[in-house]
């Protein structure tokens, strides 16, 4: 059984599993008055845990990033059968990425070909263009331990859905 301070392989190997087989994450800002908003937008991930999307400037959410860091994302599976759930959770801090740092950012987005995404010029991005490129960093991950639903989960032993830190 594994400590829930421990880094599992098994986990990490999960959570980046379902980053590459998914497209869209759920990504939840929060006002400058902290009215929540939730929206899904097309990502792609790169190094540890830093997500990107691309979003217009006028959007509830870029609005929102611009006064509040904060964002909280999920990425799960919506083809699995009922009660077969598999999610990454993730809180962190999001932003615009800066035109100083956009090329580095952009040779992560928007993925692999295979995953369809549209690819962006640094021009469609920066000065008058109403789209920015934008990242959030996660401070703290987790998965939906993987499992069969009312069966104990090989990992902790605990027979409902549950959680398990990765980061």
């Amino acid at each position: 059984m594994v400590t829930p301070d421990e880094p599992n392989p098994e986990l990490l190997g999960h959570a980046r599993e379902l980053l590459n087989a998914n497209h869209y994450l759920t990504l939840a800002t929060v006002s400058g008055g902290g009215q929540p908003w939730i929206t899904p937008v097309y990502f792609s991930w790169a190094g540890e845990w830093e997500f990107l999307w691309v979003s217009a400037l006028d959007t509830e959410h870029s609005r929102n990033l611009a006064e509040r860091p904060a964002v909280a994302l999920t990425v799960f599976d919506s083809t699995v059968p009922a009660y077969h759930g598999q999610a990454v959770y993730a809180v962190g801090e999001g932003r615009a990425v800066p035109s100083d740092e956009l090329d580095d950012r952009l040779a992560h987005y928007p993925g692999p070909a295979g995953r369809g995404g549209r690819v962006f010029a640094r021009e469609e991005l920066t000065g008058d263009s109403p789209w920015r490129l934008y990242q959030a960093a996660a401070t703290e991950l987790w998965v939906l331990c993987p499992g069969e639903p009312r069966r104990a989960c090989t990992l902790h032993n605990i027979s409902k859905d549950h959680r398990a830190r990765v980061l």
